[in-house]
C-alpha cells in the first residue's frame, strides 16, 4: 500500500509494495495490429464505445504541469505514458487501433482539474485516462460518476484510496466504495524502507527530521510508529520550518547515536539536511529517500554534499530506471530518446511509472480484441490476477483485502553512486530481484 507526504514547495513519497504471483509477460511487439486487414484495421473492428473508433481509441491524461511546485514535480509519468503511446502507434497500435491523446495541464488547481475533467469527458470523449498524475484531484467524484477508467494513475491524493473506477498504479486493496477512504476512514501502509535499514543496512538507531508543520508532523508520526514496529529506537528532530536549523538537529543525532536517517520534509530541506549531516560528520549508514526523489537530478539537487549523496537510498515498487538489462527498461528508455531526448537528464521513477500505466491499459484493451468496451477494460483491471506491466512494476492488482497486521511485500532498492553510468552518476539498484526481494512486515494505520 502506498503512503504519501505532500508539503509546501517540495515533495515526499514514502512508497510500499504489494507482492504476488508473476503474470507470464508478452513482447512489446505483441500490442502491434498483427491481425489488421489492408485497411490497417480489421474489418471487424466496431466503433464500440465512447472514445472509440474502428481506428482508434482517444486516451486522455490530466497532469499538474505548470503547477508552484515547478514543472518536473508531476510531470514524470505524463511523459513515460506519452512515449509509450507514440511507440506503440509506431509499431501499428493494438488490434488495429491506434491511440489519439488528449491533454490537460490542471497547474495543480483543483478547480482546473475540474474543469480539465469536464473537457476531457464531455467534450473530447475520451474512453479513458492513462498518466494522470494530479497535485489537487478534486475532478476525481466526477471522473468516477462518469464511469471513466482512470488507469495507473500516481495516487498523489486520497482520490485512488476511494473510488471506483480509478486505479492507482499501486493496485489496492481497498473497497473504493466513493464513500470512506482506505477501511473505515484509516489508510494504512508496511513497513519495508525500515526493515531493509533494519536487516540489510543493520541499522539500530533512526534520526527523523520533521517540521513544525501540521503534514510533516502527522507524517512523522505514522513514520514514528513504522520505525518503532522494526524495533529502532527514534531520535526525532522536528525543525522549525521558517527558520531550520539543520546543523543542530545533526549534532543532536550524532550525540545520540544516529546511524540512519529518514525525514518527512521538502527536497529542499534534504539537500540542507545532507549538507549540514556531513559537515557536522553524523556517521551515518544510510539516508533513507524516496521514489520521488529516485531522479536524475540528485548530483545537482545534493551538490553541496557529496558524501551524503552517496549514502542515499530509495526503495519503490518499480523496476529501476537505469536498468537497462531488463527488456521493458530498456523499451522505455529507448522511446524517451527518441521522443523526448530533452527529458533524459530529468528521467525518475515517475517516468517509468506513465509507461506502465500506459501499458497496463493497453494490455486491458488488448484482453477485449474487437469490441473494446469500458466495462471490459474494467473487467480485465478488477479481475484480481497481479499485474506487473511486462517486468516494469512489482505484481500488483485490485482486490479487496481487509487489513491482518502483516503483509508479505516485495519492493526494490537503489543506491546514488557518483560513480555509476561512467562517472556522471547514477542509481545502482541494490537487490538481486525486486520481485524475490520480499518480506513478511508489519502494517501501520494512519489517517488521511
Amino acid at each position: 500500500m502506498r503512503r504519501i507526504f505532500l508539503l509546501g514547495a517540495g515533495l515526499s513519497l514514502l512508497a510500499t509494495a504489494a507482492c504476488g504471483t508473476r503474470l507470464p509477460d508478452s513482447a512489446f511487439a505483441s500490442q502491434s495490429p498483427g491481425a489488421a486487414g489492408t485497411s490497417g484495421a480489421p474489418a471487424a473492428n466496431p466503433a464500440s464505445d465512447v472514445g472509440v473508433t474502428p481506428t482508434s481509441i482517444k486516451i486522455g491524461m490530466i497532469d499538474s504541469v505548470d503547477s508552484l511546485l515547478g514543472p518536473d514535480t508531476f510531470s514524470g509519468p505524463m511523459y513515460g505514458a506519452q512515449a509509450f503511446f507514440k511507440a506503440l502507434n509506431a509499431a501499428g497500435g493494438v488490434n488495429g487501433r491506434k491511440i489519439d491523446i488528449a491533454t490537460c495541464d490542471d497547474e495543480g488547481v483543483g478547480g482546473t482539474d475540474v474543469s480539465c475533467a469536464h473537457t476531457l469527458i464531455d467534450q473530447d470523449k475520451v474512453f479513458a485516462f492513462s498518466g494522470n498524475s494530479i497535485f489537487q484531484y478534486d475532478a476525481a467524484s466526477y471522473v468516477s460518476a462518469k464511469g471513466v477508467p482512470d488507469i495507473g494513475g500516481e495516487p498523489i491524493s486520497n482520490a485512488y484510496d476511494q473510488y471506483p473506477h480509478l486505479y492507482s498504479i499501486y493496485g489496492s486493496d481497498y473497497p473504493r466504495d466513493g464513500k470512506s477512504i482506505g477501511w473505515q476512514g484509516k489508510l494504512y501502509s508496511s513497513t519495508e524502507p525500515e526493515h531493509y535499514a533494519k536487516t540489510v543496512l543493520k541499522a539500530h538507531v533512526a534520526g527523523l527530521v520533521s517540521y513544525n508543520q501540521a503534514d510533516s508532523a502527522r507524517y512523522a508520526a505514522y513514520e514514528a510508529q513504522a520505525l518503532r514496529a522494526e524495533g529502532f529506537t527514534v531520535v526525532p528532530e522536528q525543525l522549525d520550518i521558517a527558520l531550520a536549523d539543520f546543523d543542530s538537529a545533526a549534532l543532536d543525532m550524532k550525540n545520540k547515536g544516529v546511524d540512519v536517517v529518514f525525514d518527512t520534509i521538502d527536497t529542499d530541506g534534504n539537500a540542507r539536511l545532507c549538507k549540514a549531516i556531513e559537515d557536522t560528520g553524523v556517521p551515518i549508514k544510510a539516508k533513507m529517500t524516496t521514489v520521488q526523489s529516485w531522479d536524475a537530478t540528485v548530483a545537482t539537487t545534493y551538490k553541496d554534499a557529496p558524501k551524503c549523496r552517496n549514502l542515499l537510498y530509495a526503495n519503490s515498487s518499480d523496476a529501476n530506471y537505469e536498468d537497462v538489462s531488463n527488456p521493458a527498461v530498456k523499451a522505455f528508455r529507448d522511446a524517451m530518446a527518441k521522443y523526448f531526448p530533452d527529458r533524459q537528464g530529468k528521467l525518475s521513477e515517475w517516468e517509468i511509472d506513465g509507461w506502465a500505466s500506459a501499458q497496463w491499459l493497453t494490455d486491458a484493451v488488448a484482453s477485449c480484441g474487437a469490441d473494446v468496451t469500458r466495462v471490459c477494460v474494467e473487467k480485465f483491471m478488477n479481475s484480481g490476477k497481479p499485474y506487473d506491466a511486462h517486468g516494469i512494476i512489482t505484481p500488483a492488482a485490485f482486490e479487496v483485502k481487509a487489513p491482518t497486521g502483516t503483509t508479505h511485500a516485495c519492493f526494490n532498492v537503489a543506491q546514488w553512486q557518483d560513480s555509476a553510468n561512467g562517472g556522471q552518476g547514477g542509481w545502482v539498484t541494490r537487490v538481486p530481484d525486486m520481485d524475490t526481494n520480499c518480506y513478511d512486515v508489519p502494517q501501520v494505520s494512519y489517517s488521511p
